[in-house]
């Protein structure tokens, strides 16, 4: 890692480790067709199913392998943002409850909508524009007073107070123990519904790339003299960073998250064309494009008041064993349950 660092600088070996990251987890995203809005639909229609078995196992296989991390010292996660600043329990309600509706209206969370305009969806790929947008203009426009007067309601300060493993008095050794004990049924339950080897195998690889990123980016940290935040995959953070950089910006400035999102897209699109999978897919009469664009903003306007995407908050916060992030994926799954249920009962409307 010094090395890498000699060579490329601490940006550039921030961006190059999001660029390896991001190339794996798109691929696997691809083939594993890892969707938790697809999950919660699942759920939502009580069938336990195939979906619901890779997100299973996606989760159990990060929080196994970064608890895991903690477990031998390889990793630290006392002073990254998801535990030591300050975190807001109204935000991870609210946010979280806003991003479960959007991605059942627009067919996807960050994630998903991202692997999908990659392999060329292009319904995907105007959510996806419109979730970054709203992202940014609820980070530092014209929603952040919104943002703030909401996340602000109910706070909790960042350390021992927002850290589950200081809450419940655990060892991390502990808590990989149940992970493994979670992964392996994961797993059986997968078999048990007939999931292919390859998506049970590649669902597992999510896993692997989310803790690569918290290993990565806590040895850049380890080996630099500069202070470089500790940090895994997320999409809305990073979609808003890449987006503004080119757009705003004549130099790029290079971070892990710069790295990571054009990783997944070169991943995700070279998964789906190597498999025959990709194709262009527009709006239509089954797909009004007004949903999506309704789901966009309540993604964007909720992941940056939950303080992560399904990802960021589902696998990342999720492994660091975040209070907020935790509770944030939790109310995802009840907005998206929610909503799904409310939408059975309204009709489509129907174009001319």
């Amino acid at each position: 890692m010094e090395r890498l660092i000699d060579l490329l600088g601490d940006p550039g070996a921030l961006a190059f480790a999001g660029a390896l990251v991001g190339i794996l987890f798109g691929v696997t995203a691809q083939k594993s067709h890892f969707c938790l809005r697809a999950s919660t639909i699942e759920v939502a229609k009580g069938e336990l199913g195939p979906r619901l078995a890779v997100w299973l196992i996606a989760f159990t296989a990060t929080l196994t392998l970064v608890q895991a991390f903690v477990a031998f010292e390889w990793l630290d996660l006392s002073e990254t943002r998801a535990i030591a600043s300050t975190g807001s329990l109204s935000g991870a309600i609210i946010g979280g409850a806003m991003f479960g509706v959007g991605m059942v209206l627009a067919r996807g969370c960050a994630s998903r909508l991202l692997v999908l305009a990659s392999c060329g969806n292009l319904r995907a790929l105007i959510a996806g524009l419109v979730l970054t947008l709203v992202a940014q203009a609820a980070y530092t426009g014209v929603l952040s007073p919104a943002r703030e007067l909401l996340s602000g309601i109910w706070t909790v300060s960042g350390g021992a107070s927002r850290d589950l493993s200081e809450i419940l008095g655990f060892s991390s050794v502990a808590y990989t123990a149940v992970a493994v004990l979670g992964l392996v049924s994961a797993i059986a339950f997968a078999f048990h519904r007939r999931v292919a080897p390859i998506r049970i195998v590649t669902a597992a690889g999510v896993g692997v790339a989310v803790a690569l990123g918290w290993l990565m980016t806590f040895a850049i940290a380890q080996a630099s003299f500069e202070v470089v935040p500790v940090s895994s995959v997320t999409f809305t953070g990073p979609a808003t960073d890449t987006l503004m950089a080119l757009v705003a910006e004549r130099n790029v400035v290079l971070s892990f998250g710069i790295g990571l999102v054009p990783g997944v897209a070169i991943g995700a699109a070279g998964s789906a064309l190597t498999a025959g999978e990709w194709k262009i897919e527009r709006f239509g009469p089954d797909a009004p494009m007004e949903r999506y664009l309704v789901g966009a903003v309540l993604m964007g306007f909720g992941a940056m008041l939950a303080g992560g995407c399904a990802v960021g908050a589902g696998l990342s916060g999720g492994s660091a064993l975040s209070l907020t992030a935790w509770l944030a994926v939790f109310f995802m799954w009840v907005g998206a349950i929610s909503a799904h249920r409310l939408m059975r009962r309204i009709p489509v409307p129907q174009t001319s």
